[in-house]
């Protein structure tokens, strides 16, 4: 899981990981994985090699500048996350420093880069009715059918926050499956055995931008070490 890319080294800090980095990372990626989209995985009953999907939350234009053709570079396949209601403006629910892709831009993202739901307000699912919740999904189709954009029904829960106990979780994964969502990604830190054990509860890897390439190693060889 990437957020930002800057590139300047000093920047790479927290959610925002250098270009330097990355590109490392990439190549090591490409050398010991295979990547996929999770559209790909959905007919799947099981992965016979190393498999990784990569994947972007927010969409922001620093993706598309600096990651992008990293991700190009190396034939990597990776799913970026749209927070629906800030395209073409800023990351308004953090500083508002970030620039969000424009509809123009996400449409003329190359055929590796997959797209999936990141909810309309990027808000908390946790804080939100289930009334709240489905105004949110219906934000989001009609934002989708609107901009004629290709979205896979993946969904990257917002700071990956859903409710985690009973009966508010299995009234969430219920209303999942009401709005035809196919995959839901939490955070978790761990890594996830294919298939999946649940698809609303997939593990990501929170890869920080101040990580030493060891570290990097590290998380998605084991997962959380520390």
């Amino acid at each position: 899981m990437y957020h930002n890319i800057n590139p300047a080294p000093e920047k790479s800090s927290g959610l925002c990981i250098s270009v330097e980095k990355f590109e490392q990372q990439c190549a090591y990626i490409q050398k010991k994985y295979t990547t996929y989209h999770f559209s790909e995985l959905e007919k799947r009953q099981s992965l016979t090699t190393k498999s990784l999907i990569i994947t972007f939350d927010d969409v922001t234009e620093n993706q598309l500048l600096y990651a992008v053709p990293i991700l190009e570079k190396y034939n990597l396949k990776a799913t970026f996350f749209i927070p629906f209601a800030y395209v073409g403006a800023t990351d308004l629910w953090n500083n508002g420093t970030e620039k969000i892709m424009t509809v123009a831009q996400l449409k003329r993202l190359p055929k590796n880069i997959e797209l999936g739901l990141h909810s309309y307000h990027h808000k908390k699912y946790s804080s939100l009715t289930t009334d709240e919740i489905q105004a949110d999904f219906e934000a989001c189709f009609d934002w989708i059918k609107h901009e004629n954009i290709a979205v896979f029904n993946a969904l990257a829960y917002p700071y990956g926050n859903y409710p985690k106990k009973k009966p508010l979780k299995n009234l969430f994964f219920k209303q999942l499956q009401q709005n035809n969502m196919v995959y839901g990604l939490r955070i978790g830190n761990k890594l996830n055995k294919f298939p999946f054990k649940n698809p609303f509860e997939i593990k990501r890897l929170d890869i920080k931008g101040d990580y030493s390439f060891v570290k990097f190693w590290l998380k998605i060889t084991f997962g959380k070490f520390f």
